[in-house]
This record gives structure tokens, C-alpha cells and sequence, in this order.
């Protein structure tokens, strides 16, 4: 029987302190608030009990940010979209930023299993002086397992409406696409980091993402296979292909320590769970 879950996760300013409150249908949970940097930044582990995504199944996230308050979400695993006999797995995700907040979305990686049918929509909605740090990341097959991606179909949706959309579609058939050097060339996993504000950047603030993002890049493996781009005076974009998902995941966690840095005057502090 497919899964039908929703969450629906707040957060809000109360005096110095950012606070999450959550309600749930079927198998989604945050787990209890962390304040691993102070009360200002509120640090939650978002968990699919079932681990995976089956054909049909469907799961709607909704976060919202209040005034001022700053969130950080991250997952304690992958996603997986596993094998589906024909229907789609979906994930919706709907972020939703008001006026002086900041949130950061770090999930795990996406997992494509062989044979999937599976959609990723993240769609972000930002209030003016609202600002967005987030990845998404994507591999497909499971190499290390000898588990190609031989068939099946994958899209991924990426939107801030009126400012920044991506949309893909990765079909295992279209070999131009996977393996041509004007497509994957070969790589198998795909990885976006961005930085998405209500309000249009200082030209100097702009540059400074920019030239942050490229210095980290320029001393790392990936440097070939990565680039920073900035679509418009709203969003800073960093992309990269890889093939596994570690030193795609690496570079993205460091280009976002460097961002905190540059951007918001934080120290990296990752979430304590991507040490266990």
C-alpha cells in the first residue's frame, strides 16, 4: 500500500531564541531541537522511518521560517527512490521564508535506485531581507553495490518562483545525456548548492559568494567538474558532478562553511549528526 506523508514544520522567534514546532501524518518526524551554536539557530534531523520512496508513494514537506528566526534541517541518511513496477514516487518540498529569516536546507543525498520512477520538487518562497542556504544531491545507481543505472526515469525540480528555476528530467535511455561531455560525461552523481535571498545582493556581497565558492573549488579534487554561477542579482549557484557522492557532498560542505563565513559572519558548525 503507498505511503501518503506530510509535515508541516515552523519555526518562530521567541525572545533570543529560535523555537521549531512540527505536526505530522504518517511516517514523517523531526527530532528534538539542538542548539549546538546558541539559541539564535535551531538545528532539527528530518526522519522518513521507511528509509525509501516506492512507486506511488508520496511525501509533502512544508517548512516555514518566522521573522528573524534562523532553522536548519538535514536528514539522517539518503533519500532512496527505489524500484518502481510503473507508478511515481514523489517528494514535495515547500519552504517558506519571511522577512529577516534565514534557513538552511541540507538534506542527504537523493539515492536513484535502478528501475525508479521518482520526482524531487523543492520549491522555496523568500520575503524581502529573507535569505536561503541549501543543496541538493543527486546520485544515480548504486556503483559500489554493481547496481547501475540501466533504466528508469528521474526529474528534478528546483524553484524560487520568479527568480530561479531548474528542471530535469534523467531517463537511463537517453545515453547522449549520461554519458556525452555536454551532458554527465560519464559522472553518476549531480549536486547543487545555492544561496537564494528575497532581496537583490550588493554587487561587493554578491562577489564575495562568488569568490568564496571558487577558492574552495579551485583546491579541490572536483575543480574540473564544479563551477559557481549567479543567475540574477538573487541567487548564487554552485554545481558540480562527481562520480560518487563523497567528494561531491564534501565540496558542497565546504563551500557552505566558507558562505557562513563570508555571508553571515558563522562559524561552519555542522549539524552533529554528520558525525555519527
Amino acid at each position: 500500500m503507498p505511503w501518503h506523508a506530510s509535515l508541516q514544520l515552523d519555526y518562530t522567534l521567541e525572545g533570543p531564541r529560535t523555537v521549531a514546532r512540527h505536526a505530522h501524518n504518517g511516517p514523517l518526524r523531526i527530532l528534538q531541537s539542538l542548539y549546538p551554536e546558541g539559541d539564535a539557530v535551531c538545528h532539527n534531523v528530518l526522519v522518513h522511518p521507511p528509509g525509501g520512496l516506492v512507486g506511488g508513494d508520496t511525501l509533502d514537506i512544508s517548512a516555514t521560517v518566522g521573522p528573524g528566526a534562523h532553522g536548519l534541517v538535514t536528514t539522517p541518511g539518503a533519500t532512496r527512490f527505489y524500484r518502481s513496477t510503473g507508478e511515481r514516487a514523489l517528494q514535495r518540498t515547500h519552504l517558506t521564508l519571511a522577512e529577516g529569516a534565514r534557513l538552511e536546507w541540507l538534506p542527504l543525498e537523493a539515492l536513484c535506485y535502478n528501475a525508479c520512477n521518482a520526482e524531487n520538487h523543492l520549491t522555496l518562497n523568500l520575503a524581502p531581507g529573507a535569505e536561503c542556504m541549501g543543496w541538493d544531491v543527486t546520485a544515480l545507481g548504486l556503483p559500489h553495490a554493481g547496481q547501475p543505472f540501466e533504466t528508469g526515469r528521474f526529474v528534478q525540480h528546483i524553484e524560487a518562483p520568479g527568480r530561479w528555476l531548474e528542471r530535469g528530467v534523467i531517463d537511463a535511455a537517453d545515453h547522449r545525456l549520461l554519458e556525452s561531455p555536454l551532458g554527465l560525461a560519464g559522472q553518476r552523481c549531480m549536486a547543487s548548492l545555492f544561496f537564494v535571498v528575497g532581496t537583490p545582493l550588493e554587487r561587493a556581497r554578491r562577489d564575495t559568494a562568488l569568490d568564496a565558492a571558487r577558492a574552495v573549488m579551485d583546491a579541490h579534487a572536483l575543480k574540473a567538474t564544479a563551477g559557481a554561477t549567479s543567475p540574477n542579482g538573487q541567487v548564487v549557484v554552485v554545481r558540480a558532478l562527481a562520480p560518487q557522492v563523497e567528494p561531491a557532498m564534501q565540496l558542497l560542505q565546504q563551500v557552505r562553511a566558507a558562505w557562513r563565513a563570508a555571508l553571515w559572519q558563522l562559524d561552519a558548525e555542522p549539524p552533529r549528526i554528520w558525525a555519527m
